[in-house]
């Protein structure tokens, strides 16, 4: 699949469409937003209940292992877009989900066993949102911006100010960058995906859980990425400055109307 060429070609769109594109974006925000609520409410517990339910050297060894998994979902991802191309979103929520029910009946074991498959599959699906709304996955910035994406923390993450810290700046893109970013991320995406390890452990929901967990994380990722990658696309087209765009995108998506769908 080609990516297309985001130079803007013609005259800007105009302040009517910018602004009617920045609204769709901060719905797709807000519905990301409810993903977490339901699964917290399908489970019967907050967060941090949730992750008091993790044995003590696991909850020790996530951040470190978090951090691996995402340089090592980051490699795989890669890899496996030059032999599977551009898959459309139910299909990756799919596969996620049924995963998470395979690894929910295997208790802890087969939950510590399906999530860093999950987390690439997760990556995946953040790349393939990036080439939908028109860049290459296989440039390095784009790839930065892809692990950029899981700073907005996931669905049982209750942190708002998380969710807009991967509308920010970013650094300058080399490996150092790259490297830098991902230890920047590990520590808030560990402490969400203990709290996933932690549900799919759950005696009596076994399966369900890990499907309905896995189903939430991926639908809330597929849509931060829209959000991520459709406001870069937005300041192109809209010829405007990427950083004033997002300022006026976290007004709308803080505002009570809006912040909670």
């Amino acid at each position: 699949m080609s990516t297309p060429d985001l130079t803007l070609l013609g005259p800007p769109i105009s302040e009517d469409d910018t602004q009617k594109a920045l609204q769709a974006l901060a719905l797709r925000h807000a519905r990301a937003d409810g993903l977490g609520m339901q699964v917290l409410n399908a489970l019967g517990g907050s967060a941090a209940d949730i992750m008091g339910r993790l044995p003590a050297p696991i909850r020790d060894r996530m951040e470190d292992a978090t951090a691996e998994a995402l340089r090592l979902a980051m490699e795989a991802a890669h890899r496996s877009r030059g032999v599977v191309g551009g898959q459309p979103g139910w299909l990756n929520r799919a596969v996620t989900t049924a995963m998470g029910a395979a690894g929910g009946l295997g208790g802890m074991p087969g939950a510590m066993a399906e999530l860093p498959v999950t987390t690439a599959i997760l990556l995946r699906t953040i790349q393939d949102v990036a080439e939908e709304e028109g860049f290459d996955p296989s440039e390095e910035s784009v790839r930065y911006d892809c692990i950029q994406v899981f700073a907005a923390s996931g669905p049982l993450e209750r942190d708002d100010e998380a969710d807009l810290a991967f509308l920010g700046t970013r650094l300058a893109v080399t490996g150092p960058a790259l490297n830098a970013l991902i230890a920047r991320v590990a520590p808030r995406l560990a402490a969400v995906l203990g709290q996933k390890l932690a549900a799919q452990a759950v005696p009596v929901l076994g399966a369900a859980a890990g499907a309905a967990v896995n189903y939430a994380f991926t639908g809330y990722y597929q849509q931060m990425a829209h959000v991520h990658f459709g406001l870069r696309r937005l300041a192109i087209e809209a010829n405007r400055d990427h950083d004033e765009l997002v300022a006026e995108f976290r007004k709308l998506i803080t505002a009570p109307a809006v912040k909670r769908g």
